[in-house]
């Protein structure tokens, strides 16, 4: 019995080394340097030009539903970007589409969806992922409405304030120094040779170096890196704690388990794909080589509307993220969005796993 529970503690550690080794510094650092100059640097009416309970929803979903394509991430690292514009006052319908679709849409994932586990799952993932963003978000700010007053209310009654160093800076400096963080994070999570990766990080660092000391002052950095601080102490330890989680559990239930639930595209197989999906943390592209080998579909042992469920479902939930949203938004939203995913990445597989619709 001790051995039992020193094996599984080990599973534990492994699946957090792994995590550490595979994102911390590629992934979640960017991100949380992203989240912090949001909340520092990003004017409140920039947020709430886009992505406010008032702005038109085929801007806000809009935008939202296909973010991922730029940010290549996964589900953990756009939590921190997650929480930062919630701050800022963004609606929770559109930070929702967001959410989902960060991951969901991510053009690498579903680039090499599409070569290994073929073209026509690799389209379906793609127009599931945008599609499902947009219904989940708009859900969720139907039975949230209350949040959005809440909102609209807390921005009517916020002072506006116009910094002066903000009026000072040249219009194009702000977004620059936002394309290359995001450029830090899309390199440094690259596939590309380390050295190469490497010497383009350490270039755009040193841009980023530039522009903070020529056109910020000290408060400004100061307040980034309180931002920054802020977000991490408060999502990283859940994520550190979930993946550990997450590796006991796979010692007991390894993903063979669930293989032989997997082989046709019944309700109950893409159901019982769309929840193992949330449990099961998946890293960004690692999900293809998961579903095609340890759940066998390239060897025609998982039918595709299960395996569609679980490509839209794992990269955008899993337990670590689920505890983290469950800090950010509370129980009530984080139950409603994780059974909205569910229930639509098993509706998407089943129609498409019995060629209900034509992708």
């Amino acid at each position: 019995m001790i051995d039992i529970l020193i094996a599984a503690l080990a599973s534990g550690l492994a699946a957090v080394l792994d995590y550490l080794s595979a994102h911390v510094l590629t992934c979640l650092v960017p991100a949380f340097f992203i989240a912090g100059a949001i909340a520092a640097f990003v004017k409140k009416d920039a947020i709430l030009k886009y992505f406010s309970p008032d702005t038109p929803k085929y801007i806000s979903y809009g935008l939202a539903s296909v973010s991922g394509t730029v940010l290549a991430v996964c589900s953990c690292t756009i939590l921190p970007i997650f929480a930062g514009i919630l701050k800022k006052g963004s609606g929770i319908g559109p930070a929702t589409t967001f959410l989902f679709a960060g991951p969901a849409i991510n053009i690498l994932a579903i680039i090499y969806t599409a070569r290994v586990l073929g073209f026509d799952l690799g389209i379906a993932r793609a127009v599931f992922a945008v599609v499902l963003a947009i219904v989940i978000g708009l859900f969720m700010a139907l039975i949230f409405r209350s949040t959005d007053v809440e909102t609209r209310r807390q921005q009517a009654m916020a002072p506006t304030v116009a910094g002066a160093c903000e009026e000072e800076k040249p219009r194009w400096v702000t977004p620059a120094f936002f394309a290359l963080l995001i450029g830090i994070l899309v390199f440094g999570a690259s596939q590309l040779e380390w050295a190469l990766r490497l010497g383009i990080v350490y270039i755009l660092t040193l841009a980023i170096a530039v522009l903070l000391i020529y056109y910020f002052d000290r408060d400004e950095v100061t307040d980034w890196g309180l931002e920054t601080w802020d977000l991490t102490k408060k999502i990283f330890p859940i994520l550190i704690a979930g993946t550990f989680l997450v590796g006991i559990i796979a010692f007991f239930l390894p993903p063979e388990t669930f293989q032989p639930f997997f082989g046709n595209n019944s309700l109950g197989a893409n159901f019982f794909a769309a929840i193992v999906g949330m449990i099961l943390y998946m890293p960004t592209l690692l999900e293809v080589p998961i579903i095609g080998t340890t759940f066998g579909y390239s060897a025609g042992l998982m039918a595709p509307g299960p395996a569609l469920a679980l490509l839209l479902a794992g990269p955008t939930i899993s337990l670590p993220s689920v505890l983290v949203i469950y800090r950010i938004v509370g129980l009530k939203k984080t139950a409603a969005y994780v059974g909205l995913v569910v229930v639509f990445a098993t509706v998407a597989g089943f129609l498409y796993g019995n060629g209900m619709l034509l992708i």
